[in-house]
Formats: structure tokens, sequence, C-alpha cells
């Protein structure tokens, strides 16, 4: 009996023992967690999308209370009322980033950009880039297997039947990037949502000479530089015969638009343009 005692004396004081000694090791190794990570993190869209350039939301509400200056960082989701909502946790001052959208760079419908063979692989833009060009003649194209929509958690994407492009739904995108990380050819482009959502931008990618480019797509870029003499705010640069509109410097004049020769340049959400009235002398 004293024996059975005895060691359960000697197990309950071993394991005080072993507690106080872990407590006092989890004491000195403790890591200290900012509280303010949790309340940054309530505010958040929970999306985990990787937008912001971190894994997660959590991660970037670490960043958050990390940084001295906020003013870089950016939760695409959750746009300007998000941010300021972080910012005023912290006690920190943040710009309002100009929101942004993603467009597909690619007008190489049906139409413009006949079929000139059938593939009859996986159905993954990543397997078919890297086994051939593509269907057509222009090997820069949209792929049309619909990868990009895949990647998409919003709904913000579909692929147009008649077209084989895809779409982006404007209203639904948050410019979370997704799109553009899944497009093997490069072809999506998150670029500002631009006053009144209007836009405008070179829907094309080849960077093949003239005469190439244009037999492989009627509606591609062929690297005359008209738009870049055109525009009087030196936004268009033309490099690798193909041009390429900055949206920072763009002033949405549409000059570049009218003096494209092959319809390569996009302006969206713009009204019609009034036709031109002749005057009587110039008539004469």
């Amino acid at each position: 009996m004293n024996v059975v005692l005895i060691t359960i004396i000697s197990l309950g004081a071993l394991g005080t023992l072993s507690a106080i000694i872990l407590y006092f090791v989890a004491q000195k190794f403790k890591v200290f967690e900012d509280p303010r990570i949790d309340q940054v993190e309530e505010v958040l869209p929970a999306a985990n999308c990787g937008g912001c350039g971190f894994p997660g939301c959590r991660a970037f509400a670490e960043a958050l209370v990390k940084a001295d200056d906020i003013s870089n960082l950016n939760c695409p989701v959750g746009g300007a009322d998000t941010m300021s909502a972080a910012a005023g946790i912290l006690g920190k001052e943040v710009a309002a980033a100009a929101p942004m959208v993603a467009v597909v760079r690619c007008n190489g419908t049906c139409d413009n950009r006949p079929k000139t063979s059938k593939y009859d692989g996986a159905s993954s833009c990543t397997i078919a880039s890297s086994l051939y060009g593509g269907e057509t003649g222009c090997s820069y194209g949209c792929l049309g297997l619909g990868e990009c929509v895949d990647a998409c958690n919003f709904n913000a994407m579909y692929m147009d039947e008649k077209t084989g492009l895809p779409v982006i739904i404007e209203d639904n995108c948050v410019s979370c990037g997704a799109c553009v990380t899944a497009c093997p050819k490069n072809i999506i482009e998150l670029r500002k949502k631009g006053p009144k959502s209007r836009r405008i931008y070179v829907s094309c990618v080849n960077k093949d000479k003239g005469a190439p480019a244009k037999k492989a797509c009627s509606a591609a870029c062929i690297g005359c530089g008209k738009c870049v003499k055109t525009c009087p705010f030196e936004a268009i640069t033309l490099e690798n015969n193909l041009a390429y509109i900055d949206y920072e410097k763009c002033k949405l004049c549409r000059k570049c638009v009218d003096v494209c020769p092959t319809n390569a340049i996009t302006e969206l959400n713009f009204p019609p343009k009034k036709p031109k009235v002749e005057t009587a002398e110039a008539a004469e």
C-alpha cells in the first residue's frame, strides 16, 4: 500500500514540476502577437485571393500592422473603404488607390483570326501553350480554353462562344489578378478603371512584323506607329512592333483610335462620336 501511495505522490510531484517548467519555458519563448492584427483581419474581405500580394488576409493584416507606411499596400477586393477602415485601426494614413479592372488584350475573334488547325489535347491553356502556338496563325493570342475563367473566384469572367475569347464582367471584377497569373499568354492586364469606367488600350500582344501579324489576325497591331505620332500626351510607345498605351499618361482623347488602320485599339464605355458635319467652304 505504501509503495502505491509513494508512486502516486512521486508521479504527482513530477507532473507538477514538469508543468511548472513548461510554463516558464512557454513564457520565455512566448511570441507576442499584436492584437491589432485580429482587428485588421476582421475588416478585410476574407477572400484570401492573393491580390494584395500576400498569402491570405491574415498575412496581409500582419503586413499592415508591421509597416510604418501602408501607402504601397492595397486590398483590391475591399477597395478604398476597407483600406480606410484598416488605416483607422492602425492610426495611419492611406491614399485612396485608383480602382483597377482586368482587360483582355486580344481581339483575335473567330472572324479576325481564322483557325488553321484543331487542338485535341487537354483542356488547359498552360498545357496547350507548352505544346504549340495555338489553333491559328497567331502564336501570341488567346488559346480560348478558359483557364482564366476557372481561376476567377468572383464570377467576373466567362468565355464567349461566338468570339472564343474571355469576357470581363466589370461589376464583378475585384482586380485580384488571378486571371492575369493564370494566362500563359499574358494577354490579360490590370488597368485603371478610368473615369466613368472609360478605358483605351491596345487589344493585341502580337510582336510579329506588320505583314505577318496582319495575315495571322486582321485586328492585329502592325506597328505602324500612327498612334504614337498622333498622341499629344506621349502616352503611347512602340516596342517590338507592338504599341502600348500607358494608362497613367492617357487622357482618353481617342485620337489614337481614329488613326489605327486595323482597329487594334479598344475604347470602352465611351459615348458614340458625333458625325463630322462638312461646312459649305469645305464642300466647295
